[in-house]
């Protein structure tokens, strides 16, 4: 019987086990759960977190099983700011086969540790940073809370770090119940800096006002979606810090944040996009002839999207000739750049990825909404959302859609986690790569975490995967030559 370790196949139980206590898990989880298939039904992604022990049966049968409890959610208040609805989500246990995409040399294994006083293992210090200025602020901290009742207290100092509306960071009191209120209160206080020093990796208090002293970090694990997120900008600042952190560089961050930028890549690389246009605002004083240039092009049924956003803020779909200058107006209230794409009768289907190299895919899940869109009231408020996991298609057609977000997320340089969306034409079966989202939500009924879950990998080991790719990435940057010296 083999067991993994890393990507490594072993069989010995006692090998597989890393420093942090973590259990055969990707590819290798496979074969442990495959007996235990049954239903779960999780409610809207906005509430109380609940815990289940699932996998019970599989400790019974095999000792090796993953520790600690897998989390569903139940009935709550976790979203009463977003919205008050739930979502149904029908979940069924199991796993099928993972597709991965290697590249040179394959993974390089790194446990999240590190060594205290006298060779002792030491918790690792994890900031978990979230808010931030853009218009998804308050989803950002529901993600939070969910990483922060997950994160496991025997293996990691958790270091709360709230960004506000202005853009400044505020240290929270990660001991108080994670709750939507805790993160709140995170916004109101002491202020830090992150100074850019390399080698420093501590947050410096503001002011002399403030009661406590520098707070060390050995990894960041952002969660704060679109704009100071997800664009680049927060990974310019750690990557000028020094410090590892979760999810993709400056640069794969910046590419999926702009849907206009990340649509030319992916039809450079041969996937396939719906068509569309992109609009500069500044073109809008001209509204007429822009329209009818539009639906000349493309057609007189559109999606109008900001270039650079999320959680479907800004996108309208547009029937008639007189709504899509209205449309484009609302977006240029979010971006100067606006993606106008033909619209398609569709079915919605995700996949979740995880990995630097080689990259993992989830199976397929499908979202099910009474709305024209999966838009921000049916991902928050509307309590008819149905998440079918897995997506009811036929396996080669699955394997098909894991296979192109495997390479959406390569030729978008994406490293850690992505969220990949598609279309599946209703009448052709064609298949259209949708987005592809960087820092996608996090809580407990999210789909991220939800598809990991039905394919093996429940949410505590998940964000302890999350953080070793992090520390794995930065050793391998790292190690790179910073210098040059000319032979002679």
């Amino acid at each position: 019987r083999e067991f993994l370790r890393g990507h490594e196949a072993v069989g010995d139980v006692e090998l597989a086990d890393d420093p942090l206590g973590h259990r055969a898990m990707a590819r290798g989880i496979r074969r442990r759960f495959s007996g235990n298939r049954e239903s779960i039904f999780t409610q809207h992604p906005m509430r109380r977190i609940g815990e289940i022990t699932r996998i019970d049966a599989a400790r019974k049968r095999d000792q090796h099983a993953t520790r600690g409890p897998e989390y569903v959610i139940e009935g709550g208040a976790l979203g009463a700011e977003i919205g008050r609805g739930f979502h149904g989500a029908k979940v069924r246990g199991g796993c099928r086969a993972v597709n991965t995409r290697r590249c040179g040399a394959g993974p390089t294994k790194h446990y999240a540790c590190r060594t205290g006083t006298g060779g002792t293992m030491a918790k690792l210090r994890v900031g978990l940073l979230f808010g931030g200025r853009s218009v998804e602020h308050q989803v950002s901290l529901v993600s939070a809370a969910s990483i922060l009742g997950a994160l496991d207290s025997s293996r990691y100092d958790v270091t709360l770090v709230a960004v506000d509306a202005d853009g400044r960071w505020h240290l929270g009191d990660p001991t108080l119940p994670p709750t939507l209120a805790t993160l709140e209160s995170a916004v109101q206080g002491d202020e830090v800096d992150l100074p850019v020093a390399p080698g420093q990796h501590t947050l410096i208090p503001v002011g002399e006002s403030t009661r406590k002293s520098g707070q060390t970090l050995d990894v960041v694990f952002p969660v704060i979606h679109g704009r100071g997120g997800e664009d680049g900008s927060l990974q310019g600042l750690l990557e000028l810090a020094d410090i590892p952190y979760v999810g993709s560089g400056v640069l794969g961050s910046a590419i999926q944040m702009d849907k206009d930028i990340a649509k030319r890549l992916l039809r450079a690389a041969h996937l396939p996009v719906t068509p569309g246009v992109c609009v500069r605002a500044h073109r809008l004083c001209d509204g007429a002839a822009v329209v009818d240039a539009l639906i000349d092009e493309l057609g007189p049924s559109l999606f109008v999207k900001p270039a650079n956003q999320g959680s479907s803020v800004g996108i309208s779909k547009v029937e008639r000739r007189e709504d899509l200058l209205p449309a484009l107006l609302d977006a240029a209230r979010y971006d100067t750049k606006i993606l106008v794409e033909r619209a398609i009768d569709a079915r919605e289907i995700e996949v979740a990825l995880l990995g630097n190299d080689p990259i993992e895919a989830s199976i397929p899940g499908e979202i099910r909404t009474r709305h024209a869109f999966y838009d921000y009231d049916a991902k928050y408020v509307d309590d008819e959302t149905e998440l079918l996991i897995p997506a009811p298609i036929d396996d080669e057609l699955a394997e098909e859609i894991r296979h192109l977000a495997i390479e959406a997320v390569a030729a978008l340089e994406g490293t850690g986690l992505a969220r990949v969306d598609f279309l599946l034409d209703r009448n052709s079966g064609e298949v259209f790569i949708n987005e592809v989202n960087s820092i996608p939500g996090f809580t407990q009924g999210s789909m991220y975490p939800l598809l990991w879950q039905a394919s093996g990998i429940p949410y505590p080991a998940l964000l302890d995967r999350l953080i070793e790719l992090a520390l794995e990435r930065h050793r391998i940057t790292s190690a790179l030559e910073t210098r040059y010296e000319p032979t002679r």
